[in-house]
């Protein structure tokens, strides 16, 4: 297509924005919407302590290993194409997971699930960069589209809470089944096929498919550190073997001839700190919730409504941050709003480490809650636009699936190695005679205020090492797509 094409809007721009915005409102509620379901699942199926975080791990670990496949085969095969095949495999996993009858079956379809998103997201978001060409335009489009991803991460809990009290938490898969097919629907009338052209077309599944394994692998040994000696050949052969399988797909990836990352995308060195510190901020972001939806419940004793309702404020929060670092970013740039929210989210944590046994809401949880959630706002969008810097609609699909492919696996690796320290904590005071409440509770304190130094740390990479970004007129040339016709959308 001509240069003057791929700067033309497509009058359909919005409406598709629209639908794309409510599918990726459903993937990441899946993200959050099982943790206020946690304490049910673990007593109708049976799931001990450790494994439970496969539930939400199961996901993410697929997701986040997969992305790049599926950022790379939306690039190559269509990106219509597999955001619709991806939301179909969504769908079918939904409603097996709605269906399970043990810890096995939940597992492996909440895997199915993760590899539905790892088509569709990236897919997803490489449509919207090429439907707004306009940097300006695409900025608001990308601020909207990061934002009720956002809201889609805390509305989960409230649904669920909702869902798990007056119904079943099975209804928290089910209901994902008429958002898709209405997507299904409409998608294809709404937004055009668009993809690239590449001399070696073929994707490396096989980088994919140990890359994942090797997370998988890696994940399962941290896990299982939590109710095994650290030398034990419980936690080194997944350990050892999953650093062998990522070994292997660096081997893998410098053979390719069509790697799934390649080496020029680490040239910008924008992206590159902002894909390494969205590591810091999944870790912490995925912990909080599920560690606080345990303490709600199994220690505070709340019902599932009242702990899902309990996030409110949070959703509140953050849609405010959003809002306050969407108009601020064309003005102040990237860099000081990624600083000041890895920074306040610390604070946060920080503040909602100090809960115990005796803890009130309004007191101990509410004040942290808020702080996290705002300065999490902020972070959402500068991720976004950062993550995207000076990407060329030839590998939109690739450069959004590279930095959702951190957060989830960020999230899935900080998660197993906070709960797993978390547990160790809370059994080695059980050990000294202190009662299982008072434990856990002092575990889950601990988790939290290494997720916050975690996030100190990202927040100082950013103030160090990230370029002063602000939002600037492309060339033409460069945001020309070599292919049939395409929809120009934010990605």
């Amino acid at each position: 297509m001509s240069v003057t094409d791929a700067e033309t809007p497509d009058p359909r721009r919005w409406k598709a924005l629209a639908v794309l915005g409510l599918i990726q409102f459903m993937l990441i509620l899946d993200v959050t919407v099982v943790n206020v379901a946690l304490p049910r699942i673990q007593d109708d199926l049976g799931f001990s302590q450790a494994g439970l975080a496969w539930v939400v791990n199961g996901y993410v670990l697929m997701a986040g290993g997969l992305l790049l496949l599926g950022g790379r085969m939306a690039d190559i095969l269509g990106r219509r194409r597999l955001f619709l095949l991806g939301v179909g495999l969504f769908a079918i996993a939904s409603a097996t997971c709605g269906a399970a009858v043990d810890p096995g079956m939940l597992v492996a379809s909440r895997f199915l699930q993760g590899a539905g998103e790892a088509l569709a997201a990236p897919a997803s978001l490489g449509l919207i960069a090429l439907l707004f060409p306009d940097p300006r335009e695409r900025m608001k489009a990308l601020g909207m589209w990061g934002g009720i991803a956002g809201l889609g991460g805390t509305s989960g809990t409230v649904i669920s809470g909702v869902l798990v009290n007056y119904a079943s938490w099975r209804w928290i898969f089910f209901v994902n089944l008429p958002v898709a097919l209405f997507a299904l629907l409409v998608v294809p009338r709404l937004v055009s096929e668009s993809r690239m052209v590449r001399e070696h077309a073929r994707p490396d599944y096989a980088g994919a498919i140990t890359g994942t394994g090797g997370l998988i692998a890696v994940v399962d040994g941290l896990l299982e550190a939590a109710s095994h000696p650290w030398g034990s050949w419980q936690v080194l052969l997944p350990l050892l073997g999953g650093v062998a399988l990522l070994l292997l797909m660096v081997y893998v990836e410098s053979q390719s001839r069509s790697p799934l990352i390649p080496l020029e995308f680490f040239a910008n060195r924008t992206r590159v700190v902002t894909n390494f510190v969205t590591l810091f901020f999944s870790s912490s972001f995925f912990s909080y919730f599920f560690l606080l939806t345990l303490f709600e419940q199994q220690i505070l004793g709340w019902s599932p409504v009242r702990g899902g309702l309990s996030y409110l404020p949070f959703g509140l929060s953050i849609g405010a941050g959003i809002g306050f670092g969407t108009a601020m970013m064309p003005k102040v740039g990237v860099k000081p709003l990624l600083a000041g929210g890895f920074f306040g989210c610390a604070a946060g944590l920080f503040l909602t480490s100090g809960i115990d046994v005796h803890s009130t809401y309004a007191a101990h949880v509410l004040p942290g809650m808020i702080v996290l959630g705002f300065f999490s706002g902020i972070s959402f969008p500068a991720i976004g636009n950062a993550a995207l810097h000076e990407v060329t609609g030839q590998d939109s699909s690739l450069a959004s699936g590279v930095q959702s492919a951190f957060q989830q696996v960020g999230g899935a690796i900080g998660l197993s190695c906070l709960v797993t320290f978390a547990l160790r904590h809370a059994n080695g005071q059980i050990g000294d005679g202190v009662s299982r409440a008072v434990a856990s509770t002092s575990g889950y304190a601990v988790a939290w205020r290494i997720g916050a130094v975690l996030l100190v740390i990202g927040g100082l990479l950013v103030v160090f090492l990230l370029e002063h970004v602000i939002a600037t007129p492309r060339s033409p040339e460069a945001e020309a797509i070599e292919d049939e016709p395409v929809v120009p959308v934010p990605g």
